[in-house]
């Protein structure tokens, strides 16, 4: 017992030349204040080592001590004044101490609070958890909103609100991060909600186009229809095109549509382009005519840029700063165009890069035409272009040379070719640069399988192999993988352990693919746009040859097969009516 007295005295003295040695460093640098009223207390002591003085000497908890308000700092403010009365506890005396310290303990120096909060915004999540368990000042300090909030927004979460919507990030940033692995379960189980996007009106599906789930098409009876799939409203307006007082007949079919924030865009087989914008309504608010077929289509990720591509003329619209469209560019090339993209985030003139049979033009407004990659023989298969680079397919000569078909990378700023990938015998059909994550390729071949590229090694990390037909689009994120082909499968990939997910299967060929985070948009786009058999004023054509748009939704706990059925939406106010082909099954409760 003696031996455990003589620890405790030692302690005791210890802390007693800790805490006077730190007084008088605080005397030296504070100015001179009153003195305290208790006498074991020296001039200038903060108040919480006064109290510890006090429980030192083996005392009571002394009589608080006037103070000067201390200065407003970051933190959350004590929940009652530094003043208190008799009637406090000891536990909140000591909380309110520790909340009023200005200058944080590291180590052996002392830092003030906004430099020790510059220093931890350097700390990720799990540092920041185990700097909490160090003290209660430190704790105070990992879990000042500022981190959390930088933290949120570093992963992506929230990026449109600001620090005062939320009373804590921490828990803002735990609900997202948990919202995010239940989204990643139901992507990889197939949990969630399918719907058909259905226009019987329109006849047979021409071409479809979606951004951030918004979805356009087009169809053989020359209707432009839009469904929000973000709201699931699928009661959307046709938009109307532009026609001639002469112009009694069917209206011509739809070749492409393209959609992004605020426009909308479609080409009719009669050469004349539409564009609508999604703010002021059904009416177009511009058109032009070209004199043949138009043969491709592009339309800005980003603003308010069209290209268009009909016959040896590929031509660029865009407004002017008064907003009255104008054409920015028009450039005659030698061979009739396949592919056209228009480069995204390009200020001033825009710039467009078209692909024809084997050559490929970077197309800049108010410049002449310049020939980015050029090799006779050589046709290009695919194209798609990024902010900076463009990746396309060439068809080499094959086994005749012994020289593979390859994927080439260019910068658009030099000139140059960056990196070729890809050695396979057959035809890349489709690539996704701008969508996929930076330094990743996914492309799409002829050989059946989908191969993800890294363009810092110019190697294949993985090789996936499902449509028999041939792949037609694909599109990547950091984990996943989605593919469509030609015999109308859609699969979904687990890109890191290259396995396959799920499937789902149509009757038409895959021609677009989208996804985000919680949805993903699917169509498949019949290749005979006239069923055999059936009349060209049949509105009731069987369904089958219409083709299909699907939207998958998977940010609901619901499967797939128990979706609600589209009839069961519809609002029933349209004047004309038509065919569901609803057939009856028991028991009735299942409808």
């Amino acid at each position: 017992m003696a031996e455990v007295s003589a620890e405790l005295d030692l302690f005791r003295r210890r802390w007693r030349e800790e805490l006077a040695g730190g007084a008088k460093r605080r005397r030296r640098e504070a100015v001179a204040e009153p003195e305290a009223s208790s006498s074991s207390s020296e001039p200038g002591e903060p108040g919480y080592l006064a109290l510890a003085r006090g429980l030192l000497d083996g005392g009571s908890q002394p009589a608080p001590a006037r103070r000067s308000p201390s200065p407003a700092r970051p933190a959350e403010e004590p929940a009652g004044d530094g003043g208190g009365d008799g009637s406090d506890d000891l536990l909140g005396q000591l909380i309110r101490d520790l909340n009023e310290i200005n200058e944080i303990p590291f180590f052996d120096v002392q830092l003030p609070y906004e430099l020790a909060l510059k220093i931890f915004q350097y700390l990720g999540k799990a540092e920041l958890g185990r700097c909490a368990q160090v003290s209660r000042t430190w704790k105070v300090l990992a879990e000042d909103e500022v981190l959390w909030y930088r933290l949120c927004q570093q992963e992506g979460y929230l990026l449109d609100t600001s620090i005062s919507d939320h009373s804590s990030w921490k828990l803002a940033l735990k609900s997202c991060r948990a919202r995010e692995r239940a989204l990643t379960t139901n992507w990889k189980n197939r949990i969630g909600a399918v719907s058909q996007l259905q226009y019987e009106l329109g006849k047979v599906l021409c071409d479809v186009h979606s951004w951030d789930g918004v979805v356009i098409a087009g169809y053989t009876s020359g209707e432009v229809r839009l469904w929000d799939t973000r709201t699931w409203d699928y009661t959307a307006p046709i938009l109307e095109a532009v026609h001639g007082p002469g112009d009694a007949g069917p209206q011509p079919h739809v070749s492409f549509v393209r959609i992004n924030s605020s426009l909308a865009v479609a080409a009719y087989e009669d050469g004349t382009i539409s564009v609508w914008s999604l703010l002021l309504g059904r009416e177009p608010i511009h058109h032009y005519q070209h004199n043949q077929r138009v043969q491709a289509l592009a339309l800005a990720s980003e603003g308010a840029t069209v290209a268009t591509a009909s016959g040896f003329q590929v031509k660029v619209e865009s407004p002017n700063d008064k907003g009255v469209w104008q054409t920015a560019g028009s450039f005659d090339i030698q061979k009739l165009v396949n592919f056209l993209h228009v480069i995204p985030g390009v200020t001033g003139n825009p710039v467009a890069v078209a692909a024809a049979e084997d050559i490929v033009y970077l197309l800049k407004a108010e410049d002449p035409v310049k020939i980015l990659h050029s090799v006779y023989g050589q046709p290009v298969t695919c194209l798609d272009v990024s902010a900076h680079e463009a990746a396309f397919g060439v068809k080499t000569f094959g086994w005749l040379l012994n020289e593979p078909n390859q994927i080439l990378l260019y910068n658009l700023e030099t000139s140059q070719c960056l990196r070729k990938m890809g050695n396979s015998m057959g035809d890349f059909t489709c690539v996704n640069l701008q969508n996929s994550p930076p330094n990743m390729l996914v492309a799409g071949n002829k050989d059946r399988r989908v191969r993800v590229f890294d363009l810092r090694r110019s190697q294949a990390l993985c090789s996936l192999y499902a449509h028999h037909l041939g792949v037609t689009a694909v599109q990547m994120d950091d984990w996943k993988v989605v593919s469509g082909g030609e015999e109308g499968l859609v699969c979904v990939w687990d890109q890191r352990m290259g396995t396959k997910l799920w499937e789902m299967h149509a009757r038409h060929p895959v021609r677009h693919v989208w996804f985000d985070s919680h949805s993903l948009i699917t169509a498949n786009v019949p290749e005979e746009k006239g069923p055999r058999g059936a009349p060209d004023d049949d509105f009731a054509t069987h369904r089958k040859h219409r083709g299909t748009i699907y939207a998958y939704e998977f940010s609901v706990d619901q499967l797939a097969v128990e979706s609600v059925l589209p009839i069961c939406r519809s609002s029933y106010d349209e004047a004309t009516g038509y065919n569901y082909n609803i057939g009856l099954t028991v028991p009735y409760d299942n409808i």
